[in-house]
């Protein structure tokens, strides 16, 4: 695995840690727990800026742009796939939202659960499969180019302190008691 794909390796290992929560979040509203708001506004928030914002437009923007440009990789792209995925994700949040919104324990668990599982099997599918394949193709100058488009992505999406508050939500959900 190339340094620039290991960024984004490693930044799923925060977003996996958060879906665990959210697993284990419904499992407790299955067993006769109420809704804890509080927790998915802060996975909602998690989701929609780390994961989102933060993550996968370093995906969208950089990376997968750089692999539609490669003319190796467009026939065997699976780039188009994972847009799509990217695009139910953000449908599940806008829909555990509005469960939300509406209280109602179905709907949340619904688009929570359905959210955690498309991110658990697409995530599986850009480690093992997208990201060797664009360690393979993309030349050396091109990934070091891109990471450093990523550190230019960073500080243009995120303001100072968003990065290191949205790991504090990671590490605050990884010892949350369920």
């Amino acid at each position: 695995m190339s340094k620039l794909t290991q960024v984004l390796t490693d930044e799923h290992q925060n977003i996996l840690k958060v879906i665990s929560a959210i697993k284990k979040e419904c499992q407790a509203i299955e067993s006769g727990q109420s809704i804890d708001n509080d927790f998915f506004t802060t996975a909602i928030d998690f989701i929609r800026n780390y994961a989102d914002k933060f993550h996968h437009a370093k995906e969208e923007d950089i990376l997968f742009k750089a692999m539609c440009d490669d003319s190796v990789t467009l026939h065997c792209n699976p780039i188009d796939q994972m847009l799509h995925e990217h695009d139910l994700g953000r449908d599940f949040v806008k829909n555990l939202e509005i469960g939300l919104e509406e209280n109602n324990r179905d709907k949340v668990l619904a688009n929570a659960r359905g959210y955690a599982y498309l991110l658990e099997d697409h995530i599986f599918k850009e480690d093992n499969i997208l990201y060797p394949l664009a360690s393979d193709v993309l030349s050396p100058a091109i990934q070091n180019q891109l990471a450093n488009e990523f550190l230019t992505a960073e500080k243009e999406k995120f303001q100072s302190g968003a990065k290191e508050k949205y790991l504090s939500v990671v590490r605050s959900f990884e010892t949350r008691g369920l």
